[in-house]
């Protein structure tokens, strides 16, 4: 990804996570992205491709803040991922997750849907390999998902109950598969 689009990406990630995304004006867009009317629009020809790019850079800087330089596999993986998104909520998301704000924002958006899908997806599958806890991804989302919910309303009391919850689910059997008549 060039420099430009990167720049570009990373204003209007900024620019979505402070306002929304109904507020911000395409001259808001255009001075949160630090690039002429001209740029912003070669780079993201539409305000729905703004929406997407802010998204994707949202994306790969969450990844790189929560799943960098882990300790070794197992429940140290786990309870620094834990304190790391109560970290990103701290700094990064004090009012929610950009995703969902994004598809309630457009709840028609087949992309944005899809973009939701696959951040949350690929979060709950890196994380039950960071915890050795392969087969579990369901699980640990609704983990993940309830840490970024309460969160900001309980501090590291959520980490700290994410981190129990991991225990037990650790300890407990896996579920059999139950095939559809």
């Amino acid at each position: 990804m060039s420099d430009t689009r990167i720049r570009i990406a990373a204003g209007l990630e900024r620019a979505f996570a402070e306002h929304g995304f109904a507020a911000p004006s395409v001259g808001d867009l255009r001075d949160a992205a630090g690039v002429s009317l001209r740029t912003l629009y070669k780079y993201t020809p539409s305000r729905e491709e703004m929406v997407y790019a802010a998204l994707e850079h949202r994306h790969q800087r969450y990844l790189e803040k929560v799943f960098g330089d882990l300790p070794e596999a197992g429940d140290r993986a786990l309870a620094e991922i834990f304190h790391r998104i109560g970290a990103w909520m701290g700094t990064e998301s004090a009012r929610g997750c950009l995703f969902h704000a994004a598809v309630a924002a457009a709840p028609q958006d087949k992309r944005l849907i899809a973009l939701l899908q696959e951040h949350k997806g690929e979060v709950a599958r890196l994380a039950a390999k960071a915890g050795g806890l392969e087969g579990r991804e369901v699980e640990l989302m609704l983990i993940l998902e309830g840490l970024t919910q309460t969160w900001p309303l309980h501090g590291t009391h959520a980490i700290d109950s994410a981190n129990r919850m991991s225990t037990a689910l650790r300890q407990a059997p896996l579920p059999s598969t139950v095939s559809a008549a």
